[in-house]
């Protein structure tokens, strides 16, 4: 076991890579001829989303008589809570064949434990070739360790009848993040912010995630938060919370633990920035009652200066938990979840699925709700990019995600300078990168 690794994931984890060799608790075994299998899969699917995977998991199970697939929500809509009960579950023992994932970071941090069953004799024996087939296909020292089974594009969402009101195109490929600025101060009304900001760190530095390789190290893996795009996001924030009154103030976000869907849905907040797994949210007015209409627009530019179209593209991803005992099985499920394109409702993360069908199925019937075109095109638009690059995936990218957070909350709640700062998350950054260090 690597020294001092992980920190993030000390305790738990540690045990629960010892506990994967051991193998986990059997449910059925693929050795009693027609014996019934069942796999475990765990997950942190909304309630929308759960249904949509319990319509696919009865369709591979007609195909798969002799497998049964249970699955397991451990927090609904919330993967950093999901995957701290995961941990806790894998490491006492009990079975866990399938685990979601919500970021190349989470993929990494597991798979450097050995928490994680590499895929390459599967997808060799499968004859598949993995960067032909999916987006994004994490690797750690040089083996695959996840498949990706939805592909998220960050866009910005807005609240149609407050553009009206305010008088306000829908945003172009062309807009910057000043521009952004200024329409939250137009959009801002009486008790609705202009925009929402969430805790997380997509939402301190978005910059950081469409412009560069890597969020939070350079290409030598030397600490990337002493760019200058943190200090200019950073003071963009305070602005638009301190003296524009256009966004809500993040401590209210930390302390109230306010959710991002719910401060726009119920028209708190007339603009915010989020992914594609807020798309099935949409036309869920069961949930969230509401009847304006959605509309869509890109990313903005970090500047004038720079190219349109560079978005932050992330994804969910299935693994196999090494402490399996049908990991065969196991596989033969992830692919079909990640291949399958019925009854399916968030965007996937197979190359030769078919975005616009999708789109069209989900929202044609729901046109008052959602702008089927602008839509379409922050998910298909030619220009849509990134910067990111899989190549510099580290396996303490979660931990230097905090520092970001940490960072971020230093300087909006302690008043600290944007150096300061910043100089604080480059000397934790530091020391999270040499205890990593073989």
């Amino acid at each position: 076991m690597k020294k001092k690794s992980m920190l993030l994931l000390s305790g738990v984890i540690a045990t629960t890579a010892v506990l994967s060799g051991c193998g986990a608790q059997d449910s059925g075994s693929a050795d009693q001829g027609n014996a019934t299998v069942t796999l475990k899969y765990y997950n942190y699917d909304t309630d929308v989303l759960a249904e949509s995977t319990k319509k696919q998991i009865a369709k591979y199970e007609s195909m798969n008589p002799n497998v049964k697939i249970e699955p397991i929500t451990l927090v609904p809509g919330n993967a950093i809570d999901t995957l701290r009960k995961l941990d806790i579950t894998m490491s006492s023992g009990e079975q866990v064949d399938i685990v979601k994932m919500p970021s190349i970071e989470e993929v990494m941090a597991r798979s450097a434990l050995g928490v994680l069953a590499p895929l390459d004799e599967h997808y060799a024996k499968d004859n598949v070739k993995p960067e032909e087939e999916y987006y994004v296909n994490p690797q750690y020292k040089g083996h695959y360790y996840a498949t990706m089974i939805t592909s998220n594009n960050w866009f910005v969402l807005l609240n149609e009848d407050a553009l009206k009101e305010a008088n306000l195109p829908v945003p172009s490929f062309d807009w910057t993040w000043e521009d952004y600025r200024e329409y939250a101060k137009k959009l801002t009304k009486g008790d609705r912010y202009g925009t929402y900001f969430h805790s997380w760190g997509e939402y301190t530095n978005p910059i950081a995630y469409t412009d560069k390789p890597n969020p939070y190290v350079k290409e030598d893996l030397s600490p990337g938060f002493d760019d200058a795009s943190f200090k200019y996001f950073f003071e963009l924030r305070r602005a638009m919370e301190k003296e524009d009154k256009s966004a809500k103030p993040l401590a209210d976000v930390i302390g109230a633990k306010l959710n991002y869907r719910n401060e726009f849905f119920t028209g708190k907040a007339a603009m915010v920035m989020s992914a594609n797994f807020m798309l099935s949210d949409v036309s869920n007015v069961e949930k969230y009652p509401h009847t304006f209409k959605t509309v869509f627009a890109p990313l903005p530019r970090s500047s004038e200066q720079a190219e349109a179209g560079f978005t932050n593209i992330g994804g969910d991803y299935l693994a196999i938990a090494n402490g399996s005992k049908h990991k065969d099985e196991a596989y033969k499920f992830i692919r079909f979840m990640t291949t399958n394109q019925s009854e399916r409702i968030d965007m996937s993360g197979w190359k030769k699925g078919d975005a616009k069908a999708l789109i069209e199925t989900l929202y044609g019937s729901n046109k008052e709700l959602v702008d089927l075109e602008s839509l379409t095109t922050v998910l298909s638009d030619e220009r849509i990019k990134t910067a990111i690059s899989g190549d510099i995936a580290i396996p303490y990218g979660s931990q230097l995600k905090k520092v970001m957070e940490d960072g971020f909350s230093k300087y909006m709640l302690d008043n600290t300078t944007a150096e300061e700062a910043q100089t604080w998350m480059v000397q934790q950054a530091e020391k999270i990168i040499q205890q990593n260090k073989k």
